[in-house]
């Protein structure tokens, strides 16, 4: 009982900095030795992903609005990796926007990226708008005319120059059109495509903005979301390739085991050396 005691004395005087290094160690490891921990589907991604799975071949376009900014891109940059691999694996074709100024990098880093991987041709299978101010008015306006709201691509080209746009006015045209945002652009969506305009919007947000977002689910507002780092592996498993979705949630759940098990034993820890210490009083 005496080694135990002292092992837990000797626990309490641990120095902090040992602690940092094994949550530093948690979050690199992963990344370059993934674990293969198993990553379960839930029903709003799987959702999410059937409606993309719903796209045409050479169909009518995907509306993909990335309005994160880098503040929040480790949890949805991998949700626009896998939704737009997904797009480009079964030959279905999107168009990429944002409604923030500081998600023009980020869609056009995204779209960019995707295409070159996948083999994607800019004007037949993708297009990147840009960005354009004002949320509620440019969402408005893209279920009037989308030539409106934007007369030309992010580069210049006038949208009836661009192939792939060809007949796409406005929502009716759009089967499908997915927000992955860090503030409330997707409530927006809502409001103003789906509520006016019966278009069909599917979310990915950040894990504490996913629960403000399940009664637009339950309600069939939103056909599918993918809440945080989570949604995002969930989706790259649909998609059976494994990014930096899986592997952050790899990191994170060794962190939370880290985590549990310091709480475990700084209470032990601490009961175990109250005790001692209440024995030595009575001894004395």
């Amino acid at each position: 009982m005496a080694s135990v005691t002292e092992f837990f004395e000797k626990f309490l005087r641990i120095d902090r900095r040992w602690i940092f290094l094994a949550i530093a160690i948690a979050v690199v490891v992963p990344f370059f030795l993934p674990l293969g921990l198993p990553v379960v589907v839930t029903p709003p991604v799987q959702r999410l992903y059937d409606a993309v799975e719903e796209l045409e071949l050479g169909g009518p376009p995907l509306l993909l609005s990335i309005d994160y900014t880098p503040a929040t891109s480790p949890e949805l940059e991998p949700m626009s990796t896998a939704i737009l691999r997904h797009v480009f694996r079964q030959d279905a074709r999107v168009i990429v926007m944002t409604l923030h100024p500081a998600g023009y990098g980020m869609a056009e880093s995204a779209i960019l990226a995707a295409a070159e991987e996948e083999g994607a041709e800019y004007g037949e299978d993708f297009c990147f708008l840009g960005f354009q101010p004002g949320t509620s008015a440019v969402i408005l306006g893209l279920g009037v005319n989308i030539s409106n709201v934007f007369p030309e691509d992010a580069y210049g080209t006038p949208l009836t120059e661009i192939p792939m746009m060809e007949g796409i006015r406005n929502y009716d045209d759009i089967p499908l059109l997915i927000s992955l945002a860090g503030w409330s652009a997707s409530e927006a969506w809502v409001y103003y495509a789906h509520q006016p305009y019966g278009q069909r919007v599917g979310g990915g947000v950040t894990a504490v903005m996913a629960t403000d977002l399940y009664p637009y689910l339950d309600s069939g507002q939103l056909v599918g979301l993918l809440g945080g780092m989570r949604g995002a592996a969930e989706y790259e498993e649909l998609i059976g390739q494994h990014g930096s979705g899986v592997r952050g949630m790899d990191s994170q759940s060794v962190i939370h085991l880290i985590i549990i098990i310091l709480i475990i034993l700084g209470n032990l820890a601490y009961f175990m050396t109250r005790r001692q210490r209440k024995l030595a009083g009575e001894g004395t």
